[in-house]
């Protein structure tokens, strides 16, 4: 494990001029007839967060024979599915905002959004269809289809407040970990026939987004310190049960357990939130939390370890890392 936490620039480091090319591949990708959407697809593009999920296929690519043209088609697969998936989510979650802009739904309203969304579906789908690259089709309609999934038995298990830890990975293992997993897996699957390796950047990614959504639960209870130095509650307000939560609401006090419920139940406040979080510290909820991330994080490196050593193979072993370490 590294000792200082790598941030995305040094992750990128060995893929970025594939990654400048990538940012135009992406742009045409979403080239329209129709005047607007072509207003609102470059008021996407100007708003793209990290591009982690095109800098894992990348990086996957590079490390299991070399990156392709597949490889870009690839990945601007994936971060198409994955926008319209996002502009899908805001409006379920009548959401203003996102990553600081005004989200689509709040610009255009909902009806545009929930077009905008299938249109872009649509384009992932001719993307793969007009290359042959059924592969890929595959992948992604299945990511697609777990992440709906996973959602909805969320939303089911949020209202009923009986997640156990077993539903709860199945939850973040189909709603986060799927997209990682595509991701690592096509980019080994434009650079390599080798199934092998397709499996172990598989589960690589898989490993590797469970560990990220743990962490982001987490964060939850931690507080995102660099910001507000105090936890947010989030969670705890939507009724949402992460795995801190969870534990300790198996192994912590049956009458606090109770009262924790009760009090999500009739909707959290602030004193509510403080009172849970405490509870969910003292319960060991926390620290368990935490041992599991790193067993998922362990699982990740061990993946892709017996993979020859390149300056792509170390930027994946950092990115654990940088899941690992994150503080927002």
């Amino acid at each position: 494990m590294t000792t200082s936490t790598p941030g995305l620039g040094d992750l990128r480091r060995p893929v970025i001029e594939e990654l400048k090319r990538f940012d135009g591949v992406f742009r045409e990708s979403l080239r329209s007839r129709v005047g607007l959407l072509n207003i609102i697809t470059r008021y996407i593009i100007r708003q793209k967060g990290k591009k982690v999920r095109p800098l894992l296929v990348f990086l996957s690519a590079q490390a299991t024979g070399g990156i392709t043209d597949r490889t870009f088609r690839g990945a601007t697969l994936v971060e198409i599915l994955h926008t319209a998936t996002l502009v899908h989510d805001d409006v379920v979650d009548d959401a203003d905002t996102r990553r600081g802009f005004a989200s689509i739904n709040a610009v255009w309203k909902n009806k545009v959004a929930v077009l905008l969304g299938d249109y872009l579906l649509a384009r992932g789908l001719l993307l793969s269809i007009e290359h042959g690259d059924h592969d890929f089709l595959q992948r992604t309609s299945d990511a697609v289809k777990r992440m709906s999934e996973g959602e909805l038995l969320q939303i089911q298990k949020s209202r009923q407040l009986n997640l156990n830890e077993e539903t709860y990975l199945q939850i973040i293992g189909d709603k986060t970990a799927s997209l990682f997993s595509t991701c690592t897996e096509i980019g080994a699957m434009s650079a390599t026939s080798n199934a092998d390796l397709h499996r172990r950047l598989r589960e690589y990614g898989d490993r590797v987004g469970i560990a990220f959504q743990i962490r982001d639960d987490l964060l939850d209870y931690l507080g995102k310190r660099s910001i507000i130095g105090k936890p947010t509650g989030i969670d705890i307000k939507e009724k949402k049960l992460t795995l801190p939560l969870i534990f300790a609401l198996d192994n912590g006090r049956r009458t606090d357990a109770h009262q924790a419920l009760s009090r999500i139940r009739k909707g959290a406040n602030a004193k509510d939130v403080a009172w849970i979080v405490d509870f969910v510290e003292r319960s060991g909820g926390i620290e368990y939390a935490g041992r599991k991330a790193q067993e998922f994080a362990d699982q990740a490196r061990a993946a892709i370890g017996p993979l020859p050593p390149s300056v792509a193979k170390d930027a994946l072993m950092k990115f654990v890392d940088f899941v690992m370490q994150r503080s927002t």
